[in-house]
């Protein structure tokens, strides 16, 4: 009976232990290259008085450059104003380490589109991808994120990150300050 809990305890602790697997969004080699990216995660929700805003990070490499695709959900009855993306922004990611990555923004000026759904709601998504800087990279394959700051055309928006975040959208439970941790191995080969 012993052998049989010693057992039973130790499967356990390997399942509780494994890596998860890296979820692939969509991988190709073409005559332009290698592109490979992940699904995408929740790093950030918030709803309050009607209004909510949510964010998905999702890795991808095209041709070894490595970036982060970045897409902001906003969802109010009121107007929502933009909050544009353009060459000098910047995602800044406070590790719990104390050390901040930058992250620069690679992909065309952006403020967003703006759509009206059926219910009558505005929702407005904003689609970017950042490179990462060389310097504090590594850090980010041990140490949790905390805390990210977007640097916007016209302001500074901070988005703080909890440890584990339940949806209020799909129910299911993400680990926002894990997520280079568990997503950059998908890229090391």
């Amino acid at each position: 009976m012993k052998k049989i809990f010693l057992a039973l305890f130790i499967l356990t602790s390997i399942n509780t232990f494994a890596q998860k697997p890296c979820e692939i969004e969509s991988s190709f080699t073409d005559s332009l290259g290698t592109y490979k990216s992940l699904k995408q995660k929740l790093v950030f929700e918030r709803n309050f008085a009607g209004n909510s805003t949510r964010i998905f990070f999702s890795l991808s490499t095209n041709n070894g450059v490595l970036s982060l695709d970045t897409e902001i959900l906003q969802r109010s009855n009121d107007f929502i104003k933009a909050n544009c993306l353009d060459p000098k922004s910047k995602i800044y990611l406070q590790l719990a380490n104390g050390k901040i990555v930058t992250l620069l923004l690679s992909s065309n000026e952006t403020c967003g589109t703006l759509i009206r759904s059926d219910d009558g709601a505005n929702n407005r998504i904003t689609s970017a991808s950042f490179l990462f800087s060389k310097e504090n990279f590594e850090d980010l394959k041990t140490s949790r994120v905390t805390f990210m700051r977007i640097q916007f055309a016209g302001e500074t928006i901070d988005f703080p990150f909890k440890t584990s975040l339940v949806s209020e959208m799909d129910n299911k439970t993400y680990e926002p300050e894990k997520y280079f941790i568990e997503d950059l191995k998908c890229f090391e080969n």
